[in-house]
């Protein structure tokens, strides 16, 4: 593996209280002092770039095992390094379902050669069916690095406190889907654009009453979760309440949330339906206020690819987006550009914060870390799902003009990604 050398580069790194220019050494897969570096290190000229630390995504789809038509461990890492996410939180909805130590040895194996580290989540219940629990310490045991039933949220409560216990002592997360199942079934957001439609709508009291239900286990049981893919005012309210009371709950929204409204549905186009749904300009500007405040600590995909052929129908399609590709250009565009945060605040949601939630050494351009690294410019590009990197096409970013570009993403001191040259 050949040293690198980026030279008269914007450095952002929260951890350490960086913003300023200067240069960056890579050695051995680590970060190094550049005052090491010698005439054998590939030079990068980083002049008119930014380099943060590589992105931490907490919620993936990899499709692998299964639906690898879809997407797979590869295609997926290949997408994620286009996006300069550098570690992903794998979900465990595959076929079979991550309820096995088989299964979690499978990713893993198959994730060695990818161009993102990839972290597993261990499935709470067998086949996510809510009927009998998984042995995690099994899974604990082959390697997995979270818990979740995402996909469907876990209907046996008693189930959901074992794993929430379970994993507190492990010292892994649980991370959480939110949603009554009585309440859920609906296609999009109940309201104005469900009713004029003609479309069955899923009420945001779906999404709350699963809230409601997660943060009231973490406080009576004083254990920590973590709520995936927060879309409603009234779940950011609970959240925030929640954490001013002491539950040791943290949350994540994605970046459709906050740039996207249910009027997108208009067009029905399938690419714009996933599950929690987009919502209303209320819900989407308490996402960035959340932000904002602290109530949501993170910023995730949910990366959810489906093929042309299972999008095609409106109606019939299934729930879900792609999204690693171009998470930070939305979200900079959104939130930087937008004047709601700055760039360091920025990469403390997607990069700082979701390491600290897994546990995981990332986030950091510090000396001894691994060398995981985005560089970016600001620049102006438009999405054009054919020239996106992963399996599937369903992207709700489709034609937008977004204001920052992933040029170069090096994980684990491997070039993964490369614009530049």
């Amino acid at each position: 593996m050949r040293d690198i050398l980026i030279k008269n580069v914007h450095i952002i790194d929260p951890t350490n209280k960086v913003d300023r220019s200067g240069d960056i050494f890579i050695s051995n897969g680590v970060f190094a002092s550049p005052e090491d570096a010698d005439e054998t290190a590939l030079v990068i000229d980083g002049n008119g770039m930014t380099a943060v630390p590589g992105l931490v995504d907490l919620h993936v789809h990899l499709r692998d095992p299964g639906q690898t038509h879809k997407e797979d461990i590869i295609s997926g890492c290949k997408a994620a390094a286009a996006g300069g996410v550098t570690s992903l939180l794998a979900m465990p909805n595959t076929v079979p379902a991550v309820d096995s130590p088989e299964t979690v040895r499978y990713i893993l194996d198959k994730a060695k050669n990818a161009d993102a580290h990839v972290y597993v989540v261990g499935a709470i219940t067998k086949g996510l069916e809510s009927k009998e629990a998984s042995d995690i310490d099994e899974l604990y045991a082959a390697g997995i690095s979270a818990l979740s039933d995402d996909g469907k949220p876990v209907a046996n409560t008693v189930m959901m406190v074992d794993a929430m216990k379970k994993a507190a002592k492990l010292g892994i997360p649980v991370t959480a889907h939110c949603e009554d199942p009585y309440l859920a079934g609906g296609k999009i957001n109940e309201g104005e654009i469900s009713e004029k439609l003609g479309v069955k709508g899923m009420p945001r009291a779906a999404e709350d009453a699963g809230t409601a239900r997660e943060i009231s286990l973490a406080a009576a049981y004083d254990v920590p979760v973590h709520i995936c893919h927060v879309s409603t005012y009234t779940s950011a309210d609970m959240i925030r309440d929640a954490k001013k009371r002491g539950v040791k709950v943290t949350a994540e929204t994605a970046p459709h949330y906050i740039m996207l409204t249910e009027q997108e549905l208009l067009k029905k186009d399938a690419d714009y339906r996933m599950n929690p749904p987009l919502r209303t300009e209320r819900d989407r500007l308490a996402m960035i206020e959340g932000l904002k405040d602290g109530t949501i600590d993170a910023i995730a995909t949910d990366h959810a690819p489906h093929t042309p052929e299972e999008k095609a129908d409106f109606n019939s399609a299934p729930n879900g987006s792609i999204g690693m590709e171009t998470s930070f250009a939305a979200a900079y565009t959104v939130l930087v550009e937008g004047n709601h945060l700055s760039e360091t605040q920025l990469i403390e949601k997607m990069s700082v914060c979701p390491a600290q939630i897994l546990g995981i050494n990332a986030g950091t351009l510090s000396t001894g870390s691994p060398a995981d690294i985005m560089l970016y410019s600001r620049e102006k590009w438009t999405v054009d799902p054919e020239k996106l990197h992963g399996k599937s096409k369903n992207t709700p970013f489709k034609g937008l003009t977004l204001s920052a570009k992933v040029k170069l993403t090096i994980c684990g001191g491997k070039i993964v990604y490369n614009e530049l040259f």
